[in-house]
């Protein structure tokens, strides 16, 4: 059974940085494409940010591109999200989620991914 944690969520003012953590269990970590996803109070859960296996390829929502940085290290089965910049309409919770196939346009949507963690809360104060 495949498991993802997320951490790093919690309080910031705007204009502040915040990176998360997500630790997933399992030997084939370095196999799955990673995504992030956020859901903000009210709405649909929307992508961030996506990375392929590798590392070599991401791919990020217009709304964060420029000031979210996704990154891997599979020695520790680990993703990353680092959050620059942050604007209080940034406010959500941040899931991070774990795909068996490669990076493609699929990676955008939530039906392309076969795990979940449980999520985190980031807020924004402004």
């Amino acid at each position: 059974q495949v498991q993802l944690v997320e951490s790093g969520g919690g309080l910031v003012q705007a204009g502040g940085s915040r990176r998360l953590s997500c630790v997933v269990s399992g030997r084939t970590f370095s196999t799955y494409t990673m995504g992030w996803f956020r859901q903000a109070p009210g709405k649909d859960r929307e992508f961030v940010a996506a990375i392929s296996w590798s590392g070599g390829s991401t791919y990020y929502a217009d709304s964060v591109k420029g000031r979210f940085t996704i990154s891997r290290d599979n020695a520790k089965n680990t993703v990353y999200l680092q959050m620059n910049s942050l604007k209080p309409e940034d406010t959500a919770v941040y899931y991070c989620a774990a795909d068996r196939g490669i990076l493609y346009i699929g990676s955008y949507y939530q039906w392309e991914y076969d795990y979940w963690g449980q999520g985190t809360q980031v807020t924004v104060s402004s």
